[in-house]
Formats: structure tokens, C-alpha cells, sequence
């Protein structure tokens, strides 16, 4: 027999980050093999990082769920899923919405975090649904929606390369989005240039052809110098202003104080005046000037701040709605973009349709068929974290899909005072994570090659994934498991679908920017950007091109001020921490740990510090060191080394054995509620025990 007939090739993307890469699962008998080349879709070409290049490998891991798990007497048992949704209706049928907290996952396609939300407003009646967008980029949603009209990418992945100037400020993008990444190597090979500002020197670093070492959350800071110089020399675009924009007067006052002159940007933010001056320029001088950023900017208190900031200097420039410019988030997860887009926000439905506005409300209760649907403000995930924390009560059950905030959030020993104040949890898991061990319930969910759907990349592609295998055991879509529970507490007619593309095929109802799109139109390799607002539109490859999305079609100006971090150095706690991902693993590492080739590169964690800082506490390269905050301790392994700035220290935040997220604070931004991660407060001790 010719075991290459047997062998079936499936289209699908990658699980990982937002890019949205693509390739082919190799399957036969049911089982994933590996992963070949797909080189027709146009973002990777076929090329694939190593986190891609091994996302078959957790699929078939031993310890995948496979069977309902329900808690008695504090022990896990197997359960029928009839058991399980039987006990679940039972005690969702006890609380009042207003008791209800609902979880929705970046990792989970378009149709699952569009029914998850479906299901809080009408079978919950709660508005108190979010997802783990609010610890990265919500920051990013709310400035760019008041400055732009829209909180999205304003470009695409493919005409960064056209750029002749690129700024990323906040973002390893050679490590986080490596397939990015290559765009910007493609551009500097046509002469383009490559500014970078971090407090790390950082492979994207060491690509640069001007490295501006920052200390972290002087973001504000450093761009309104920036905009100092330019405005100072002359360099503005003035027709761009003029013509596009409103609010620049009031945004020159407050840049041109004497604050924000090079002298004194570069005593804050620790960049030679040399360089911030030549930033400047080139940033002015080469259009098209594209600027890219993650969460080294969006995870402050000031993280609204920042993206407001990042937003004045390309509006500045004239860098917006043209190939190569822009402002351009990269979103960490596979599905940020589209979980947003799907109103997994505890104040808008699907397209950003406010929550509050009666129009908005009674065409989600025509469309969906109710009479009845949740009323009132929702808590975002950091308000149900401090609420159950804070007021045990008050909120009473959770219900989470694909979230795991023992990991993620921030003040690990705060999360676990809000999760055992819970009186009723349920988890939808791949695997039982570190979170999931909290729950009474533990769903076995699908992961992605066991299913299809679709989701949203960084650049507002809506992209294909497509079933390659079964699900082990009993486990399920995470579609199906709500519609099913749904059916069973009375809402069947609202969750009667057949498959994935009639739920999308309501999504494309409900959400003007996806009217146009069908899952026959999706099928194309290249998929479709939004706004797509109709059946012959062949979606938006860049924003903003002839007005903002704005009411009067202007962008609108911000006066920002630097303000230092909710957390500041003394002399206890002398260093300033920020945390981040390395290049072999993803997030709270629940997938990538469980790759044998991953994992076999990096297998714990370590913390940054800089060889002058190591040498004034007496701390040796790979010696074992305690990591303390205001929060908690830590033990991990120190490297030492120069490609960090004195004063500042970095932990990569994937491994549970050192979880960084012990350390971090949970202070947030007032707007946006995202957590401070990337600057606090902590100090190193010498343990004296060196590692292997």
C-alpha cells in the first residue's frame, strides 16, 4: 500500500500569535504528523517561526481533556456530559446576572467568542463579559477609537516593507511576531531605516540601525521630545494638519514646554540627546514612516496615554492612511482582534455597537429573537478579579473559555483570593490548566486543528482554520458546548446552528464591518481585511486613506503629559521590573510547553540583569537569585549580561515555577483598566546556589 495516498494535507492558520500565518496540518488516521509549507497565502509566503513550525506538536499531548470533569469533595471525577450540563444549568439558574462574570479567549475562533458574549447577554443576562484583550491591547481600543474612530491597525503586514522608515517602540517583533519581523528586514534591504526604542537590546534591537535604550514607562515622554524637535525645526506636515486633523495647538503647547526639549527627555527616558535628535529627523524626513508597538507600550496605567501619544507623532509626520505608514499594533494572541471585534467587551456587541445605545440593543433583540437582553454596565476581567477579591458576594459564579488568569494577570496572590471566593466556576479547557484547577465544572474543549471557524489577525484579516482531526475522548467545539448548554436552559431557538458558517453568517449580519464576508469568500488564501461592508467590496487594506472614521472625519489631537508609574524605585525596592515573551514560547505556555522541541530550548525562566547592577549585588551568570516585589518572591535563575539598561531587570512571564505575573501590580489605567505590567518595583538577593 502507497502510505503517501493516505497521508490528507489541511489548510489552516497558525494558533500562536497575531500574525496569521498559514500552513498545512499533515494527517493521517486521525493524527496530526506535522506541519508542511503553504505558500500561496500572502502574509508568511510559507515560512513559519519555530513556534509554527512545531504547532502540531501539544495536539495529541497524553494529558489533553477528553472527558467532562466534575468536582466532589474537592477531587476531580469524570463525568457524562449530560451530568455536567445538568449540574452547570442548575447553578447558572441560581444567580442573579448581576452575580455572573463571563471569560472569553483570544485563542477561540470568531464564531465561539461571538456566542460566548450571545450567551451572557441573553441566557445570562449579563454584561459582564471580557477576555484577555483587556490585559493587552484594550488600551490600544479605547485611544484609537477617540483619536481615529476605529482601534484597529490602520495598514497591513504586506506594505510595511514599502516603509522608508520604521519606528517600533514597545514591541520584540523579531521574537514576538518574527514573520513580521521579516517585513522590516525586507524594507531595510530597499534602504529603509530601523529605529527601535526598549530598555532591552533585544534581537529586534540588534537589527536596528538606531537603538534609543529607554527606561521603562518614559514612553510619554520620549515621543513628546520627539515631537518637540520636529515641531522646533520646522518638520511637521503641515498640509496633513491642517486638512486632517484638529487639536494641534492645543498638543504644540504642551509639547514645546521645556519639559519635553532633549535635554530634559533625555535625563527621564536615559537616550543620548544625539539620538533622540536623529530619531526625530528620520521620522519627519523619510516617508512613508510606519510605527509599530505591543504591549512595552499599552501595558501601563498610562497605557491610553501612550497610544494617544504614539497616534499625535504620526499624525504629525503626515503618516497616515498611506502604504508604509501608520499606526500599527501587533496583537499578541491569534484572535485578539476578532474576540474585539465579536463584543467580548463588557460595553459594546459585535462591531463596536455600544451597549448603552438603545438603537444598538434593540437590533442585537431582533436579531437574535428576544424580548429580553442584559441591561447595565459589565465589569471587565480586572474589575471581577478585585470585586471577588475585595467583596466576596458580590460576584458568585465564572465562566471561562480558554482563559487562564493564575497565569496571566497580574498579583498572582490577588487572583488567588478572587478565585477562592467563587462560589460556582466553569472552565472550557484544551488542558487543565493552573486556573482550571480552581473550577467545579471542567469542559473538554476542542483546539484548533479539531474544528473550524475562522479569526482575525493583527491586520484585520479574517482568516480560515479548518478540522484536520477529531477531538480526543468526548471533547467538543467550544461553539457546540455552548449552544448545547444553551438548548438546555431554554434558549434553543437562539442557538440552533448546524455548523460554524451559519453562526458566521449571523456575525456577518450583526457586524457592519463583516457584511460583506461569507465563508465561500474566506476561502481565498489572501482572506479579507475590514471593513468589508458588502458582498463586492474587496475589503480595506489600509485605513484612513481620505478621512478618519471619526463623526467630522477628523483625527483628533491629544494633549498628553508624562506621569511616572503607579510604582516607583526606592531604596527597598530599587530596580524597575518589566516582563515580556521570548521567542520559543507563547503566553502562560499551556500549548508550547507541551512541545517536545520547544520546550526542549527553553525549559524555565530567568530574570535580565545588567552586568554592572549583577557585580553591585555579587550575583553570578545562571546563580539562583529571589526575585522580591511589594507582592511576593520569586526564585530564578539570573542572567547576567550588558543588553539591558542599568536600573532595569526582565523576566519572561511563560513559566510557572517563577511566574513573573507574582511580582507585577495590579494598578491599571483609568480608561482602559489594563494592568501595569511592564514597570514595577522589586529588588534581588543573592541565594548562592548556581544552576546547571
Amino acid at each position: 500500500m502507497n502510505l503517501v495516498s493516505e497521508l490528507k494535507f489541511v489548510p489552516t492558520t497558525c494558533p500562536y500569535c497575531g500574525t496569521g500565518c498559514s500552513f498545512y496540518l499533515v494527517v493521517r488516521d486521525n493524527k496530526v504528523l506535522g506541519i508542511e509549507p503553504w505558500h500561496t497565502p500572502p502574509i508568511n509566503e510559507g515560512k513559519l517561526c519555530q513556534k509554527g513550525r512545531y504547532a502540531h506538536q501539544f495536539i495529541h499531548s497524553k494529558d489533553r481533556l477528553s472527558n467532562p470533569l466534575v468536582k466532589r469533595n474537592g477531587v476531580f471525577e469524570e463525568a457524562t456530559w449530560d451530568e455536567a450540563y445538568r449540574l452547570i444549568a442548575k447553578r447558572f439558574g441560581s444567580f442573579r446576572p448581576e452575580e455572573f462574570g463571563c471569560l472569553a479567549s483570544a485563542k477561540a475562533s470568531n464564531e465561539e467568542n461571538y456566542l460566548m458574549q450571545k450567551f451572557a447577554r441573553i441566557v445570562l443576562k449579563t454584561n459582564s463579559v471580557d477576555h484577555c484583550a483587556r490585559l493587552c491591547h484594550s488600551s490600544t481600543v479605547s485611544a484609537l477609537s477617540e483619536v481615529f474612530g476605529s482601534g484597529a491597525m490602520t495598514n497591513s503586514i504586506l506594505d510595511l516593507q514599502e516603509s522608508n522608515c520604521l519606528f517600533v517602540i514597545g514591541s520584540n517583533t523579531f521574537e514576538q511576531h518574527p514573520l513580521i519581523g521579516r517585513r522590516l528586514m525586507l524594507a531595510r534591504k530597499m534602504g529603509a531605516k530601523i529605529i527601535y526604542a526598549d530598555p532591552r537590546r533585544t534581537p529586534t534591537a540588534r537589527q536596528a540601525d538606531l537603538y534609543l535604550s529607554m527606561y521603562s514607562g518614559t514612553d510619554v515622554a520620549l515621543l513628546n521630545g520627539l515631537m518637540h524637535h520636529i515641531i522646533e525645526n520646522g518638520w511637521e506636515d503641515r498640509e496633513f494638519i491642517e486638512s486632517r486633523t484638529k487639536g494641534f495647538d492645543l498638543l504644540k503647547k504642551t509639547v514645546m514646554n521645556e519639559r519635553y526639549s532633549l535635554k530634559s527627555v533625555s535625563r527621564l527616558t536615559g537616550i543620548p540627546e544625539i539620538d533622540l535628535a536623529k530619531a526625530a529627523e528620520w521620522i519627519a524626513k523619510s516617508k512613508p514612516c510606519a510605527l509599530i508597538y505591543s504591549m512595552g507600550i499599552t501595558q501601563h496605567t498610562v497605557g491610553v496615554d501612550n497610544v494617544k501619544s504614539v497616534a499625535n507623532l504620526m499624525m504629525l509626520t503626515g503618516n497616515i492612511g498611506k502604504r508604509g505608514s501608520g499606526v500599527n499594533p501587533l496583537r499578541g494572541q491569534n484572535n485578539v482582534q476578532g474576540a474585539c471585534d465579536m463584543g467580548c467587551l463588557p460595553d459594546v456587541y459585535s462591531g463596536y455597537q455600544k451597549v448603552a445605545d438603545e438603537d444598538s440593543r434593540e437590533k442585537m433583540k431582533l436579531l437574535w429573537g428576544v424580548e429580553e437582553i442584559a441591561i447595565g454596565k459589565g465589569y471587565t476581567v480586572t474589575e471581577m478579579m478585585n470585586v471577588l477579591a475585595n467583596e466576596p458576594g458580590k460576584i458568585k459564579c465564572l465562566y471561562l473559555m480558554g482563559e487562564n488568569p493564575m497565569l496571566s494577570d497580574p498579583d498572582l496572590n490577588h487572583v488567588r483570593a478572587a478565585l477562592e471566593n467563587i462560589e460556582f466556576m466553569v472552565s472550557q479547557e484544551i488542558f487543565l490548566s493552573e486556573t482550571a484547577e480552581f473550577a467545579d465544572v471542567v469542559l473538554p474543549a476542542a483546539c484548533y486543528a479539531e474544528k473550524d471557524g475562522t479569526h482575525t489577525n493583527t491586520e484585520r484579516r479574517v482568516q480560515r482554520w479548518r478540522k484536520a482531526v477529531d477531538p480526543p475522548g468526548m471533547a467538543k467545539p467550544d461553539w457546540l458546548i455552548i449552544c448545547e448548554m444553551a438548548r438546555l436552559m431554554g434558549y434553543g431557538k437562539c442557538f440552533s446552528y448546524k455548523d460554524e458558517s451559519e453562526i458566521f453568517d449571523e456575525i456577518a449580519r450583526a457586524t457592519p464591518s463583516y457584511h460583506g464576508m461569507n465563508y465561500k469568500r474566506l476561502e481565498h488564501p489572501g482572506a479579507l481585511q475590514w471593513p468589508c461592508p458588502d458582498e463586492n467590496h474587496p475589503g480595506t487594506q489600509i485605513l484612513h486613506e481620505k478621512r478618519f472614521a471619526t463623526k467630522d472625519g477628523l483625527g483628533v489631537f491629544s494633549a498628553v503629559e508624562w506621569q511616572p508609574p503607579a510604582e516607583v524605585t526606592d531604596p527597598e525596592y530599587p530596580l524597575i521590573l518589566t516582563t515580556g515573551r521570548c521567542i520559543w514560547h507563547w503566553h502562560t505556555g499551556t500549548m508550547t510547553r507541551r512541545s517536545k522541541n520547544l520546550d526542549s530550548e527553553v525549559k524555565t525562566g530567568w530574570v535580565e540583569i545588567n552586568s554592572r547592577d549583577a557585580r553591585d549585588l555579587n550575583i553570578d551568570d545562571r546563580e539562583l537569585v529571589r526575585v522580591s516585589s511589594r507582592r511576593g518572591s520569586i526564585e530564578i535563575p539570573a542572567m547576567v549580561t550588558e543588553e539591558i539598561k542599568q536600573g532595569e531587570v526582565f523576566i519572561p512571564f511563560h513559566f510557572k515555577e517563577c511566574p513573573a505575573n507574582l511580582l507585577t501590580n495590579d494598578a491599571v489605567d483609568s480608561i482602559a483598566k489594563i494592568p501595569e505590567y511592564k514597570a514595577c518595583a522589586v529588588r534581588i538577593e543573592k541565594i548562592g546556589v548556581m544552576r546547571e
